[in-house]
Order: structure tokens, then sequence, then C-alpha cells
């Protein structure tokens, strides 16, 4: 992939096509900010000394888009306020996380250090859904999206009429909703609000990140792997299974994988949200350690 500019926003490729752990970074030339420093850590450098970041601004707080922030120590950085909380104490961080048991939890603490960098960082300031800021020829429209995370941000950059979406970013894999603060209600809300902006170009944050059509069916495709996930959630409990069940049938990832501990969280916390979902709408309970489809719910698959 190659560096584009739309008006004064350059696109940085991520490494491997933006895919986890990296993903594509965003630089406002006329105003020297970074979005997500984790695309490629020697093009970053280079940006920081020519023409040289004056900002940092993460869309939330998630490792792969942190990868690179320490190479800005000492540059203002801003982020919503509901996603400031991880970056200020790694423990923080692994708890929101929500790991299944403590040795995920310290091979995440392990792999924030060596992998991501983490180094605790206080933001100079916050963003904020509705804000609108402007920077010498550039208007941007700050648009709290929850669901990801619960503070994550997207940008509608008016002049150029681009709007980056961050994480909602329209890959086969469709949503990713595991984390403590994460919400799949959230989730299809502000898919469904950034489906409706007026843009020309949309950006992602990773794999193919460039879009100068509407995704069009791109859209409900992405958003079908929800239901995707729960139906075959729904079969599966059509016998009671216990936690660890439900992580060994990999509805997510499809098989296992490895590193484990990273997979296995994973499938852990997606299928938690699910299962709290199915419970919440009476579609499935949990009792004797199990959980298995409600008697209502049998009885109108019958």
């Amino acid at each position: 992939m190659e560096e584009r500019c739309f008006g004064p926003i350059r696109f940085i490729p991520g490494k491997h096509d933006g895919r986890y752990p990296y993903c594509h970074s965003f630089f406002i030339e006329s105003a020297g900010i970074l979005i997500d420093p984790s695309s490629d850590r020697e093009r970053l450098k280079q940006l920081r000394e020519n023409p040289g970041v004056k900002a940092v601004w993460l869309t939330h707080w998630h490792e792969d888009h942190m990868k690179h922030l320490d190479l800005f120590d000492h540059i203002p950085l801003l982020i919503s306020e509901a996603d400031a909380p991880p970056l200020s104490d790694i423990s923080v961080f692994v708890d929101w996380c929500d790991t299944p048991c403590r040795d995920h939890g310290r091979y995440w603490e392990k792999i924030l250090k060596e992998k991501f960098h983490y180094k605790p960082r206080k933001p100079a300031g916050f963003l904020k859904g509705g804000q609108v800021i402007h920077l010498n020829d550039l208007t941007v429209d700050v648009l709290h999206t929850p669901g990801h995370t619960g503070g994550h941000l997207s940008f509608f950059f008016r002049e150029p009429e681009v709007l980056f979406l961050g994480d909602y970013d329209l890959t086969p894999f469709g949503p990713w909703y595991g984390s403590r603060d994460s919400s799949i209600e959230d989730v299809i809300s502000s898919v469904g609000r950034l489906k409706n902006m007026p843009a020309k170009v949309w950006l992602t944050s990773h794999e193919t990140g460039i879009f100068e059509k509407d995704p069009g069916p791109l859209w409900d495709a992405y958003l079908a792997v929800i239901q995707e996930r729960e139906d075959k959630l729904i079969r599966l409990l059509e016998t009671p299974r216990t936690m660890e069940d439900i992580v060994e049938a990999c509805i997510v990832y499809g098989r296992p994988r490895e590193p484990e501990a990273f997979f296995k969280s994973g499938e852990y916390s997606t299928m938690k949200k699910h299962l709290e979902r199915l419970m919440k709408n009476a579609v499935a309970i949990q009792q004797n350690g199990r959980y298995e489809l409600s008697k209502a719910r049998r009885t109108t698959t019958l």
C-alpha cells in the first residue's frame, strides 16, 4: 500500500496492510496532528523529525492504535475522556481487556510492554463528540461513535468530505466488541450513524483502508457478522454449555489459534457480550454454571 493524500490528510499505511497488531495512521499535514501512531515505526520517526508532529490524537485506547506512541512522549496527547483510564495504568488496561484468568492477564501485561511499548500517559486534553475543530484550512467534526470502545471517536473532515471510521473497518471479520467497555447495541447504532454521513471518501484503520466509493453492501455485511456469531451461539446452547465449552467452540476465530492466551481471551470476551445480550433478551439463561436456551426460546423453536 502507498501513502495517499486527501487534501491536507495523509494516509500512512500500516505494516502488513494495517492488520493487527498494526493500523493505518493519518497525518493532518497543515496542523501537524498525527492520528493513531501504530502504522510503521520508521515512517513515524521521519514524521516526528520532518515536518514535525505537534499533537497526537487517538481514536480509542486499544493497543494496536498506540503501538508507537512512545515515540511521542513529549507531544500533547488527546483522546476521549471515556477512553483515557487504560492509558494511565497498565493494570487498568489489562482489566479493561476483560481476560478470563490471571494467566491471560499476565500474558497481556507482558506483550503490552514488549510489543506495544506501553508507558503510562496522561492526556493533555480530551476530544468530545460534537466538537468542531478549526485547523487552518480544515474543519474537523469529532464524532462520538461508541461500541467498539465506550469512547471510540470517528472524524469527519469537512472540506475534502472525508469520513474516518476508525475501527469500524468494514472488514470481513466484522466488528470487535470484546473489551469491558464495548457494547454490541452501540456498535450497531454507531455504524448506522456513520453509514448515513455525507462523504466522498471513507477511511478506516485496518486492511483496505481507503474507500473512494460508498462502501454500499459492505456496511450491512459488516454488521451481519454480529448475527452470524449469535446464531452459532444459539445453536450451541441447544445443549447446556459451560463458558469453557463456548470458548472452545471458536465461534469468533473459527479454529484454535496461537498464542492461545490472546485468542482465547478474545473468544471469551466477545462471547460474554453475546451471552449478556441473549440473557437480557430472555433468549438464554445461566444456571448451575452453564448457559442454555430459555424455556420460552425452546418453545418457539419446536
